[in-house]
């Protein structure tokens, strides 16, 4: 993390909410369905496919839980109607994990069978290093079901393992950086060996006949990506890059005009401003746009 970025997300509890909420509407799509629809129907004109993602992590209350999972429901059904081009992403801890393991997985058995009626797909995120065993867990029991994937993190010692015990056939894994705060003993900290982990994690994914969603804005890995689809001939149909919302979209246009499949994260909903501070410790542009709003320079 340069200086600069360093001192940003030191004073970031200084930085007035307004502020930062300006700044994130560039990367989250608004607060309701209709408004994160009209976003994907923009980015599927331009050839980019989405995941849509209901923000709000770490739920206390059975009730709200139960209201996520309604909101998925919703969501796959105006999905279908409107015929874009959409699967959804959700996180366990919105849905109960924290709550009871088995409140949760009956709602995301809820949100699979949705999916299914719909003809749609459903992605496991993967949260902070605490939960990271019951996610797989529950990613490997409902795989059977066939519309659902999980998420690797690069920075985590542990991925390389993981990939190993993905199940034999039909395991779809979008493979990131990772973002949340975590020791030393768990992830890797080095920005370069989390690069070089990626690339490994990757590769390994490729070899297994493992669907990759090759997620990243960072134009190395992006070209180590692509020398691997080209040395390994991995067919267009295994894999997509992804990026988020507001995030790179010149890389974006030029993966789009080379052929590439590539899935945009389309966050929206209420809970906007702990989604924003994290991809601010994450990411030095957005950095850069909160203090340009700071000191009035934004257009």
């Amino acid at each position: 993390m340069g200086l600069f970025h360093w001192l940003v997300v030191r004073g970031l509890p200084l930085v007035p909410k307004g502020i930062v909420g300006r700044v994130a509407k560039r990367y989250v799509a608004g607060e309701t369905l209709d408004r994160a629809l009209e976003t994907i129907r923009t980015l599927n004109a331009e050839g980019a496919m989405a995941t849509l993602d209901l923000l709000g992590e770490e739920v206390r209350e059975p009730a709200r839980a139960v209201a996520a999972t309604e909101e998925y429901e919703r969501m796959l059904a105006r999905i279908a109607e409107t015929g874009v081009d959409s699967n959804v992403s959700i996180k366990l801890t919105s849905l109960g994990l924290e709550i009871d393991p088995d409140l949760c997985r009956s709602n995301v058995e809820r949100i699979l069978a949705t999916a299914r009626r719909h003809g749609n797909f459903v992605r496991i995120d993967m949260e902070d290093a605490t939960t990271t065993d019951a996610t797989l867990a529950i990613y490997r029991d409902l795989h059977r079901h066939g519309n659902v994937g999980v998420v690797f993190q690069a920075y985590m010692r542990r991925t390389l393992n993981d990939i190993s015990h993905l199940p034999a056939v039909g395991a779809n894994v979008r493979l990131c950086k990772g973002i949340y705060l975590e020791p030393r003993a768990v992830a890797f900290r080095a920005y370069e060996t989390v690069r070089l982990n990626f690339l490994i994690a990757l590769e390994k994914l490729f070899a297994r006949g493992v669907y990759v969603g090759i997620a990243t804005h960072d134009e190395h890995l992006v070209c180590g990506a692509l020398g691997l689809i080209d040395r390994l001939k991995v067919p267009r149909e295994r894999y997509e890059f992804q990026m988020l919302l507001g995030v790179e979209p010149e890389l974006r246009k030029i993966l789009i005009g080379q052929g590439h499949r590539l899935r945009v994260y389309v966050p929206y909903g209420a809970d906007w401003y702990a989604y924003s501070t994290r991809r601010l410790r994450e990411n030095p542009e957005v950095a850069r746009n909160i203090v340009r709003s700071v000191l009035g320079l934004s257009k």
